[in-house]
């Protein structure tokens, strides 16, 4: 506890959570220190490649719905503390196999389209016959390392310091504080707050944390001709075989694609990520254009290599680990953290300054994953 009674709380990692959990800390009145081994905004890991999506449609389980609500405010909260648009929100169409459970039932925000009614109304996208889709009106895209950005600067207006381009090697937690050891030295907090993505395993070693680092690419392919009207661009996932997700550029040129974890390759040491990306590697991308993106151009204008972590359940790590007093982890959201990451960040701050939050995240709870 600082002289003037303020908590005094290490943020590790100022990525997609930990920018947010920064500015949420900030604006509680904590004393915030965040570090990171780059700075807000790199592409090295999980906010790399420019966009993310936005939904309302909560294909991962109900619970999320009450997060993703707390988002989308806290969400436009940033924005108007920070004067940036950090989200279009143009829609996002979910699809799948006609009977797929897990598709989203239609609702007051969402609108079910037939595989006809997607190649009228969206010609650039082609379901297969057995497929439908659910349009969710309230998504869009992120603007993925603006936002973390602009929730970092926001956190420094609000008092908090960054020590950008500093390389924590160790977090030694006991019941009395938190030491955060870095190459200039060691600082002693009274909380921790660890969201260092990839690189939690090498932090904690001694955990066996059952966290798979993956190198996930990222094509931005041109259209033909270009589309300049972005309501005819929602973002896009396919949840049937071979998944994939797209999201337009706000330009309406190209569009970014990924494809599902399962057709990604494992990562053994973060920071010897592969960035090269070899040519057989466009062979799954250009199936999916093909098939389902015809008015695509199947060769990319640019492409990227980053990195995810994901949990076994593909669900996030949330909350404290027995054994580490006095700090919160935020990890592995194996794909669909961004867009929940003001949620989180809040979570985190009532996890770091009282030990407990309203917020509906005991699903996510991190001692789960050492359960099993």
């Amino acid at each position: 506890m600082t002289a003037s009674g303020r908590p005094r709380v290490a943020v590790v990692g100022m990525g997609t959570v930990g920018s947010q959990a920064m500015w949420r800390l900030a604006a509680r009145g904590a004393e915030v220190v965040g570090f990171d081994r780059f700075a807000p905004g790199h592409d090295r890991s999980g906010a790399g490649g420019d966009t993310r999506i936005f939904r309302f449609a909560a294909s991962e389980g109900a619970e999320y719905v009450p997060l993703l609500r707390h988002a989308d405010a806290l969400w436009r909260q940033l924005e108007r503390e920070s004067g940036r648009q950090l989200r279009d929100l143009t829609g996002c169409l979910l699809v799948g196999q006609a009977e797929d459970p897990t598709l989203p039932q239609s609702g007051a925000d969402l609108e079910e389209l037939s595989a006809g009614k997607v190649a009228a109304r969206f010609p650039g996208y082609r379901l297969a016959p057995d497929e439908r889709a659910v349009f969710d009106r309230g998504g869009g895209c992120i603007h993925a390392p603006l936002a973390v950005v602009a929730a970092a600067l926001r956190a420094e207006q609000l008092g908090a310091r960054l020590h950008r381009y500093t390389t924590v090697t160790e977090v030694r937690a006991c019941d009395d504080g938190v030491d955060i050891v870095t190459d200039g030295g060691v600082q002693r907090f009274d909380r921790a707050v660890v969201a260092a993505g990839a690189w939690v395993g090498q932090l904690f070693p001694e955990l066996g944390l059952p966290v798979d680092v993956r190198r996930n690419l990222s094509f931005w392919h041109p259209w033909q001709p270009p589309v300049r009207d972005a309501a005819a661009l929602p973002a896009l996932i396919r949840a049937s075989s071979p998944g994939f997700y797209g999201v337009p550029s706000p330009d309406g040129l190209t569009m970014k694609l990924g494809l599902t974890a399962e057709l990604h390759r494992s990562v053994d040491d973060p920071n010897r990520l592969d960035r090269a990306v070899a040519p057989e590697e466009l062979d799954d991308f250009r199936r999916v254009i093909r098939a389902h993106l015809p008015g695509l151009h199947e060769e990319p204008t640019r492409l990227g290599a980053y990195m995810e972590a994901y949990s076994a359940d593909r669900h996030p790590l949330v909350g404290s680990m027995s054994g580490v007093p006095n700090v919160v982890f935020l990890a592995a959201f194996s794909g669909h953290g961004f867009k929940i990451s003001p949620a989180i960040g809040d979570a985190a701050a009532d996890l770091a300054l009282t030990d407990g939050t309203a917020l509906p995240v005991a699903f996510l709870a991190a001692d789960r994953s050492m359960a099993c």
